[in-house]
């Protein structure tokens, strides 16, 4: 189907929804995949029916975070004949999983064939398809947004946020509208790669003002990072070098030293021939490596 189809079908679908099943939020922690998964399962030790089938695929999705795709393969499989007699929310997330298990921000570049990603678009296109119907826009834009893991040009990295956000924007769902953020920082990212860097900043200081409506501070600071870079991209060197030296005191006073951070000053303190504070600070994202 035409993209401009897709998203007109998707906002024609907009209603109120029934609540999902079961609030996952609380339950993860995606830099530490494995805790997630022992709260998932501690979880599962008490649910039943479509609850517990969805609490898999979440398992399956923390061994997806840790590269594992042959268990979270072998964990979906051995629930994909539950799933499908099951509900709508349980078949969608069973979808995406099997999706992100080939084609995802966390599978090496090397590991995109055409056929791993034949099988994750047919995955993520049976998702947007079951979502749609059932009007669970939050795990719509979740399907949508996934598709710029396949197609990763940024002018159709661009058409697939801007579908996303088109769901967002006509959501009365408050799960649908938590996306947001997110959503400006896809387009952001696609439109400084399209070297569209006033729209592209545009869309980051969106991100980052719901940020900080919203927290935790981590990703307030990764909000405000992107401003940053931009705007050095966009020679607002000084600007830019007020907002990461904010960004350096932050991380530090929470005891949470960012390289990304320290690159950016790097890179800052030399285009103005101050070799020794680069220097200073490609130790310091060195000492964080690996």
């Amino acid at each position: 189907m035409h993209p401009a189809a897709v998203a007109a079908s998707l906002l024609s679908t907009l209603l109120a929804a029934p609540a999902m099943a079961l609030d996952l939020t609380p339950l993860w922690d995606f830099a530490r995949p494995e805790l997630s998964e022992q709260r998932f399962r501690a979880a599962l030790a008490t649910a039943t029916g479509d609850d517990a089938l969805i609490l898999q695929t979440q398992i399956a999705r923390s061994f997806g975070l840790r590269k594992d795709f042959v268990q979270a393969r072998a964990i979906l499989e051995s629930v994909e004949p539950q799933v499908r007699r099951a509900g709508a929310e349980a078949r969608v997330r069973y979808a995406l999983e099997l999706g992100r298990t080939h084609a995802s921000a966390t599978h090496p570049p090397e590991t995109q064939t055409a056929e791993a990603q034949a099988a994750a678009r047919r995955a993520f296109d049976e998702a947007l398809a079951l979502a749609r119907e059932a009007r669970l826009d939050a795990l719509a834009i979740d399907a949508i947004h996934m598709f710029a893991f396949i197609d990763t040009a940024p002018a159709e990295q661009l058409k697939w946020a801007e579908q996303a956000l088109a769901v967002v924007e006509a959501s009365t769902q408050p799960a649908a509208k938590a996306w947001e953020a997110s959503i400006r920082n896809n387009l952001g990212m696609a439109l400084h790669g399209l070297g569209r860097l006033e729209a592209a900043l545009a869309q980051f200081e969106q991100a980052l003002a719901l940020r900080e409506r919203s927290g935790p501070a981590e990703r307030v600071r990764v909000a405000r990072w992107m401003v940053a870079w931009t705007l050095r991209a966009m020679k607002r060197d000084d600007e830019a070098l007020a907002i990461q030296l904010r960004l350096e005191r932050e991380a530090d006073a929470a005891a949470q030293p960012d390289p990304y951070v320290f690159e950016e000053l790097e890179i800052l303190y030399r285009s103005r021939g101050q070799a020794e504070r680069a220097a200073a600070y490609a130790e310091r994202r060195k000492a964080l490596a690996p």
